[in-house]
């Protein structure tokens, strides 16, 4: 089993920036994905960001190609979302999400970003 708490979620000014972090724990070797999801009031979650953990290029939703950037720390067990220029339509409650090969996805509580205009 693997657990995840998220945190960086913040009320900001649009063009400003954000860090959200995921920190995972358990069993953290049967990881394979990782990424970032939200969900806004009244619709559906969708995928943010996501990588392989064991290599190649992240995938990004189109929306936030060149302002968002995932990452992961040295260790393997953090995964971070940089987000800059947001916008009011980037306002979601964004969710950490691991997928593991033993035990299937795990997710975040979410944090709520809030992007005013």
């Amino acid at each position: 089993q693997v657990q995840l708490v998220e945190s960086g979620g913040d009320l900001v000014q649009a063009g400003g920036s954000l860090r959200l972090s995921c920190a995972a724990s358990g069993s953290t070797f049967s990881i394979h994905e990782m990424g970032w999801y939200r969900q806004a009031a009244g619709k559906q979650r969708e995928l943010v960001a996501i990588f392989i953990t064991s290599g190649g290029s992240p995938n990004y939703a189109t929306s936030v190609k060149g302002r968002f950037t995932i990452s992961r720390d040295n260790a393997g067990n953090t995964v971070h979302l940089q987000m800059n220029n947001l916008k009011p339509e980037d306002t979601a409650v964004y969710y950490c999400n691991v997928r593991t090969y033993a035990w299937g996805d795990f997710w975040g509580q979410g944090t709520q970003v809030t992007v005013s205009s």
